[in-house]
């Protein structure tokens, strides 16, 4: 009778990361659909000069998306997983995350007038700026940890399906030349705030879970819990999003807008593993909180598959950038095609980064080592690309880009092989 029970349970647990998967799929395929039809039309309408500055406005607001995230996507996604059969905690999780996010928007709002009206480069195009922080506001009320945590990426999907249809459609009906160019992170915004309505509305009425009164010790509780993974999420933005920054500081719009186009590619190529790692996480988290071995014994049967696919991917990325470029700009560019090809190599080091490092270290609730090493990582990005840009512009930040990940994932390997050790030793004892 046991064994049926254990049997049932696995049965159960194996369907619904089945079905996650599915749903991320279908997401993923949209993503990589959607960019691709969109994406092209926007740097050739725009060109390439207004398509970098929306790049540098975009990276600019991904600061405050980050500090409204405060590590949540991870660390309250990992509390949800673990408490998803008790209501009374999971309203708890809820009202807490969102109060302090909420708490952490008007904040935002507030650092990014100071930005705006302290310095001419973002004086000159404030309206941009305000538009791109709509994103920061859908962010917030778009509880994607909630739906992970709970194992329920088919609202996920839905919405976010919502949210880039709606934006898709409005760029081909509405963006025609370059003077349209404000509407894009208009119709950016409209699409996250639509959809983190939508999504408060199904946790409100279909899992009945809403903000209710919390305690000052409970909120305190929650800030601690995610801190760690904040301050990695923010020296990670100096790794992979400040490039774009630095680019557009020490050089112009039309270098910020070749190199923004390379790693924009760089980023719906690496989407794919967001589907593994989004249904896998909570799973995970789940199961390594219960013994740490299983990390390892799932590593063992599929690394060399997982690093199969991302080699892969990284060579059929480097051979054809010519001809991915020439795609989407509509002419042949030396400059972009250096830069993808340089980014090719991130494909697999920082994938390596991301299954090593979210799905093993942070999963094993090892965060605070993974944190460090994205601090170290992070602050060595920001002064090797500066010095790299103001040495070689062209390419300089796509080298940085490369020798951070690099870096990065040395330093988690070494915490992964003690651990393996550790646990080897602990389960021979």
């Amino acid at each position: 009778m046991l064994n049926k029970s254990k049997l049932l349970i696995n049965t159960k647990e194996k369907k619904r990361l089945l079905e996650n998967f599915v749903s991320l799929s279908l997401l993923q395929g949209l993503n990589y659909i959607l960019p691709l039809v969109t994406f092209p039309y926007l740097v050739r309408v725009l060109g390439v000069e207004k398509f970098g500055l929306l790049a540098f406005a975009t990276a600019t607001v991904a600061y405050f998306q980050i500090l409204t995230d405060y590590g949540f996507n991870l660390s309250a996604t990992r509390e949800v997983a673990i408490n998803r059969d008790n209501k009374e905690k999971l309203n708890e999780i809820f009202s807490s995350v969102m109060i302090i996010k909420f708490c952490l928007l008007i904040i935002s709002f507030l650092l990014l007038s100071v930005l705006v009206f302290s310095f001419e480069k973002f004086r000159q195009d404030w309206l941009i700026y305000y538009l791109s922080f709509g994103m920061v506001v859908g962010q917030v009320l778009f509880p994607v940890w909630f739906f992970q945590g709970m194992e329920q990426m088919r609202y996920i999907t839905l919405l976010n399906i919502l949210a880039k249809g709606l934006f898709t459609v409005a760029i081909f009906v509405f963006v025609h030349n370059k003077s349209d160019y404000y509407l894009v992170p208009f119709f950016t915004s409209f699409g996250y705030f639509v959809t983190g309505i939508v999504s408060i509305l199904i946790i409100n009425k279909r899992m009945h879970v809403g903000i209710t009164f919390v305690n000052k010790i409970t909120i305190k509780y929650y800030l601690i819990e995610g801190w760690d993974l904040f301050i990695s999420s923010i020296f990670s933005f100096f790794y992979r999003n400040i490039n774009i920054i630095i680019l557009g500081l020490l050089t112009n719009d039309y270098i910020v807008g070749y190199y923004s186009v390379s790693e924009k590619l760089l980023k719906i190529f690496q989407s794919l593993q967001d589907v593994f790692g989004t249904a896998l996480f909570p799973f995970l988290s789940k199961k390594n909180n219960e013994k740490k071995e299983y990390f390892f014994s799932l590593n063992e049967k599929y690394f060399k598959f997982i690093f199969f696919i991302y080699i892969l991917f990284a060579i059929i990325v480097f051979l054809f950038s010519p001809i991915i470029i020439l795609f989407v700009i509509g002419q042949a560019n030396n400059i972009a095609v250096l830069n993808l090809r340089l980014l090719s190599f991130v494909i697999l080091i920082g994938g390596l980064n991301y299954y090593y490092g979210i799905i093993g270290l942070v999963s094993m609730n090892y965060k605070k080592n993974f944190s460090h090493y994205i601090i170290i990582t992070g602050l060595f990005n920001l002064f090797f690309c500066i010095i790299l840009v103001k040495l070689i512009p062209n390419i300089g930040a796509a080298i940085s880009m490369i020798i951070s990940e690099l870096l990065l994932l040395f330093s988690i390997l070494r915490k992964i092989n003690k651990i393996r050790k550790d646990v080897s030793y602990s389960t021979k004892l």
